[in-house]
């Protein structure tokens, strides 16, 4: 029961798969119905046997008419009729005769196979079509195919079956050497390339020795012929179909006989087939009676399947097995035409089936009959690679300037000097008449190698101009939030609105004694050397290091006891995580004092950089928190103190910093008690906001600059500093023209001490000599135009109109000279060469 069970679940799931496939490639539930219908029918005709009635045929039992004929939906009668009979036309002086001829038991059960096998072949083609309709797209696009038959065979016995698959074979070599081999050298000819030809075995000759129609006849026409004048039994056939082949072709260099058969000299070898069955195998009895009986059908899915013209085609034969194959084996070899073929040679070592087996005869064999010696001779002799001038010249024109973006002129002279940019070896290619031959793969390579070699390097500038412009971009709005942070809150130095910022004043990568103190990976943000004041406003140097994480402020100390007394060594003195800072403030004023507060107790920091290192950590707290960095501004500040163990001032407490106008730029402390006043004179206003150069404009951003040598002047105070960085030597050019421009066209009173030195004055008396004149100096020197104060350790400050020693003279804008015994760097739109 439980095998029956299973066995009844198996024939579902196969029947239940085949229709989901069926669903799958869209075929409706009634056709469904009917492909299976008919599917039942060809089972159906198949119990259909017959017995031998005064030397004729008849159906044994009846009975077994009825289902199949239902299936198929024609009559039984007719089914009967046509399986036992066919009408035969025929002419005599003129006129067509139909009779009707009683078939025997052999060729009713050929009938009988011939319909079946014709219903199973058209339901199967429907299949086919079908599926194909299913995956077919309404646009063009390119396919890989991939074809698969059987080899050549050669047995101990070979019949008709052998011999339609070896003619296949057959054809599929000739392709093989037509698109390989000869193809190849006749190009070579066509394109005047100096070549070699290889001999080669062409088996055009055997193809046509099996499928010509006439002078001579192949043994297939002869076939047919034999069949088409066999009587009603085929006895005697294959003998007569073997005189025949003698008579005709008997004589081929590539055709014997015996006399049981004959063979043939194939490309992969001599096979012999036997004559028995030949004529049979060959014969086509589906006649133009079954078709017509198909045509009769109640079902007009099965009279679709047999689309015939009976009228047209009842004056011919029908077609044998023989001339199907040969049909069909010529549309694949249009259809392979229209493609471009690639071969997979498939050589097998043994019989056994076992690894590390190998008959070396059986190899050898196989490497003659499929002519692969000859095309390596070919393939080696020849060039791996060849395409017209104009595609090379497309896909290699970036190698040079000359060609890209394209070649002006004769392209063959184009592709010339291509190849000679790489110095590619002459031996290694020829060009043709319209196309160019590379010999070596290495070759190709090379210039492939090249090409990607380019597009990388042009990726990679493209890449570094992006990162730069991103770099620029995030930079400039890093500056701009900075400045918004003390925006309208704290008056601005002079020098600092328009300052650089670089993150890492200390050289971090450089000191790894104070690295140490740093997570392994944690990235430098800032890093400084400020004034820290204690709680007695003593003003102490500390390493200030800001990181994604934490502040490090690192300072110096003697080491007391140990191999290392007496050294100072770095000390970690505080240690501030960023999201345990409270807040931040600072003055009014256009001091550099800052307090960072924390819940334990308070830094009083000085930094000449406090703007770039709070925009900094601004944004590290707000990745932390979540939140704004709170900012206090305010002339009286409070500092709260570390508690102590030690000392009068071990209570802790607070201190209190209050900020006063003063005069100057410089900052002066009066500690006093509990108390620190700083006093400063007055900054930039509130308001101000680093200047950008609209460089899409210059004519803007020239008149600002002559607008602020006027304001410099008038006002004899420190002038608001051009860009110290120029980005090229015309941009400072253009500074010092106009500034001697703006000079002439304002005509500004000069300075009392410029005035001074440029004043007549009237000629020397007699008496002494006129002294001689000094001689000019061997370095080149320039003339201050106006101050400027140094903003880092390597650099000079100057006064307007002192005399500076040039040293170098460097395009990025930056120059090295010597004042009054000091190098260092100036900026060279500060100053004019006498």
């Amino acid at each position: 029961i439980i095998y029956d069970e299973l066995m009844n679940n198996v024939s579902y799931l196969m029947s239940f798969f085949s229709q989901h496939a069926m669903n799958v490639i869209g075929i409706f539930a009634e056709e469904q119905t009917l492909v299976l219908q008919i599917v039942a029918g060809v089972l159906h005709l198949g119990n259909i046997s017959f017995k031998e009635v005064g030397n004729y045929a008849a159906v044994e039992s009846e009975e077994f008419l009825a289902f199949p004929a239902f299936l198929l939906g024609i009559n039984q009668s007719r089914l009967k009729e046509k399986l036992t009979s066919r009408q035969m036309d025929s002419k005599w002086g003129g006129k067509s005769e139909s009779i009707n001829v009683t078939l025997n038991v052999e060729q009713a059960c050929y009938t009988r196979d011939a319909l079946a096998k014709a219903l199973h072949a058209r339901i199967f083609d429907y299949l086919v079509d079908s599926i194909n309709k299913a995956m077919e797209k309404d646009y063009e696009e390119y396919n890989i195919g991939v074809l698969d038959i059987y080899g050549f065979e050669i047995f101990q016995k070979n019949g008709f079956e052998q011999f339609c698959i070896n003619f296949v074979n057959e054809k599929l070599q000739q392709i093989f050497i037509e698109l390989t081999l000869k193809a190849e050298q006749e190009e070579y000819v066509q394109e005047g390339i100096r070549w070699t030809p290889i001999d080669y075995f062409n088996n055009k000759i055997v193809c046509d020795l099996i499928e010509n129609k006439v002078n001579p006849p192949g043994i297939m026409s002869i076939l047919d012929d034999v069949c088409a004048t066999m009587h009603a039994v085929g006895e005697g056939a294959d003998q007569t179909l073997l005189q025949k082949l003698q008579m005709q072709i008997g004589t081929h260099e590539h055709f014997n006989s015996w006399n049981q058969g004959f063979i043939i000299h194939h490309y992969a070898g001599k096979v012999s087939y036997e004559m028995d069955g030949f004529c049979e195998r060959n014969r086509d009895v589906l006649f133009m009676d079954l078709i017509e009986l198909m045509q009769s059908s109640e079902l007009p899915f099965i009279k679709a399947l047999f689309p015939e013209n009976l009228q047209a085609d009842k004056k011919g034969r029908p077609t044998t097995a023989g001339s199907k194959i040969k049909k069909q084996a010529n549309d694949l070899v249009g259809t392979l035409m229209k493609c471009t073929p690639h071969y997979i040679r498939c050589i097998k070592p043994n019989e056994t089936k076992k690894p590390r087996d190998w008959e070396e005869s059986r190899v050898k064999h196989q490497v003659e009959y499929l002519g692969l010696k000859e095309n390596i001779r070919v393939r080696r002799a020849g060039y791996a690679y060849r395409r017209v001038f104009k595609k090379f010249l497309q896909r290699y024109a970036i190698l040079t300037k000359a060609t890209w973006p394209s070649w002006k002129g004769d392209e063959k002279k184009g592709v010339l000097h291509l190849l000679q940019s790489v110095n590619m070896d002459p031996d290694q290619y020829q060009l043709g008449k319209t196309k160019i031959f590379i010999k070596a793969p290495e070759s190709l390579f090379l210039l492939e190698e090249m090409r990607e070699r380019k597009y990388d390097g042009y990726a990679r500038a493209i890449q570094k101009a992006w990162r730069k412009y991103m770099a620029r971009k995030k930079y400039v709005q890093m500056r701009e939030e900075a400045s918004d942070l003390l925006l309208n809150k704290k008056e601005r130095r002079r020098n600092s609105i328009n300052r650089n910022f670089i993150g890492d004043y200390i050289g971090m990568e450089e000191h790894p004694e104070l690295r140490q103190f740093v997570g392994k990976r944690e990235k430098i943000d800032f890093a400084d050397t400020i004034t820290k004041y204690d709680r007695r406003f003593k003003g102490v140097k500390r390493d200030l290091v800001l990181t994604p994480k934490c502040i490090y402020l690192i300072g110096r100390d003697k080491v007391k006891q140990g191999p290392e007394k007496g050294l100072v060594k770095e000390v970690l003195k505080r240690r501030i995580e960023v999201e345990r800072l409270l807040s931040v403030s600072l003055s009014t004023m256009q001091d550099d004092i800052f307090i960072l507060h924390e819940q334990e107790y308070d830094s009083l920091l000085e930094s000449v950089f406090k703007t770039e290192f709070l925009s900094l950590l601004s944004k590290r707290y707000e990745e932390k928190t979540q939140r704004k960095l709170p900012l206090k501004f305010s002339n009286t500040l409070e500092v709260k103190l570390k508690k102590e163990n030690w000392g009068p001032w071990s209570a802790g407490g607070s201190r209190q910093v209050q900020f006063m106008q003063g005069q100057g730029d410089l900052v002066i402390l009066k500690p006093s008690n509990k108390m620190l006043q700083v006093s400063i004179g007055p900054g930039l206003p509130k308001n101000s906001r680093k200047y950008e150069f609209p460089f899409d404009c210059p004519s803007e951003w020239i008149r600002v600059l002559i607008l602020s040598v006027h304001f410099t002047f008038i006002s004899q105070s420190l002038p608001y500093p051009p860009p110290i960085l120029c980005s090229s030597l015309f941009l400072c050019s253009i500074h010092r023209k106009i500034f001697a421009l703006s000079i002439t066209l304002l005509s500004l009173p000069l300075p009392p001490s410029v005035r001074r030195q440029t004043t007549n004055r009237p000629p020397p008396a007699g008496g002494r000599p006129k002294p001689q004149p000094k001689p000019k100096p061997q370095v080149p020197q320039c003339r201050a135009l106006y101050a400027y104060d140094a903003q880092d350790t390597d650099e000079l400050s100057f006064n307007a109109n002192d005399i500076i020693d040039i040293i170098k003279e460097d395009p990025s804008g930056w120059w090295t000279g010597r004042l009054r015994g000091k190098q260092g760097l100036f900026p060279n739109n500060y100053v004019t060469k006498i």
